[in-house]
């Protein structure tokens, strides 16, 4: 069996589309069409259920999968083998939510690539949990710790969040207390579209519901930038954001947790491996320096 037929393979699985296929893999979607059909041909067996859908896999195919994976997995392992044991080198894609793409992993992965200078890396910043197992990327960064799939799962580090707004907002609409709370208008996730329960947080706080609403976080922090109200925000956040006051922090607060998810068969992968640990070094140390610059900030007004 062809191993760069099982590499198509494997991205069709993954996109349910001969287009999106061609895409990932740089190569026209005929082409993948035709290798799709060899394979099928050299294994008498239909892999792929077509419809107006896109391809999705039969019962065969499925049982396919595992193994086309293994293949993947020794492909990369000796690729790696060959490299040697410099710096890190290649591209990885890591996915994570909105608020820890925009405000934690830009400086940090920056100082990681300064290291090492042949790695390439690829954030997607997307409002919801990525799927590991149709390669959206090599790892990724959840807010709540997964309890299905072949994963493998570790704690990145703890964040919090509190009331902010800007001091222009605080300024016009005094907030003392939390029995102020009603009279001032909220800026928060959109409800229907809160993926996860970890971020509904106006609910947690007992808080009305939010009058602006986003699903991205920088949209919000925006609105409160510009004195629009009252809104839960990342800690770490604020020190891009000189305008915004932290409000009731004696009162009101939240913690919450970033995991880092992984592809349960990459653990053998040495590279992948070396990147998580650089990574969780360097967000623990980029999440330290950014809640103590804001607590420092509050001692100096």
């Amino acid at each position: 069996m062809d191993w760069d037929d099982l590499r198509i393979f494997l991205a069709v699985a993954r996109t349910e589309s001969l287009s999106a296929a061609g895409k990932r893999l740089k190569i026209d979607p005929a082409t993948v069409g035709r290798r799709v059909a060899r394979l099928e041909e050299a294994t008498a067996t239909r892999l792929f259920a077509k419809s107006p859908q896109g391809y999705a896999l039969t019962e065969e195919g499925a049982r396919l999968v595992p193994h086309a994976e293994a293949a993947e997995r020794a492909s990369l392992a000796a690729e790696e083998s060959l490299s040697g044991p410099g710096g890190l080198t290649g591209q990885i894609r890591l996915g994570a939510p909105d608020g820890c793409a925009n405000y934690l992993l830009p400086q940090v992965l920056a100082r990681i690539c300064d290291a090492n200078p042949g790695l390439e890396v690829q954030i997607v910043a997307l409002p919801r949990v990525f799927n590991l197992s149709k390669r959206e990327a090599d790892m990724a960064i959840a807010v709540s710790r997964p309890e299905a799939g072949r994963l493998t799962v570790q704690k990145l580090t703890d964040y919090h969040l509190h009331l902010a707004a800007s001091r222009d907002y605080l300024a016009a609409h005094p907030l003392t207390g939390p029995d102020d709370l009603p009279s001032h208008r909220f800026i928060g996730y959109i409800p229907d579209m809160i993926f996860d329960k970890e971020l509904d947080y106006l609910a947690e706080i007992g808080a009305g519901p939010a009058a602006l609403a986003s699903n991205s976080v920088s949209v919000q922090l925006n609105w409160l930038r510009h004195g629009a109200g009252v809104g839960v925000v990342h800690d770490f956040a604020l020190p891009a954001a000189p305008e915004l006051a932290r409000v009731l922090t004696d009162r009101i607060s939240l913690t919450r947790a970033f995991w880092l998810i992984r592809h349960e068969g990459d653990g053998r992968l040495d590279r992948l491996n070396r990147f998580a640990d650089q990574l969780t070094r360097e967000v623990r140390a980029e999440m330290a320096r950014l809640e103590s610059a804001v607590r420092l900030s509050e001692t100096q007004a």
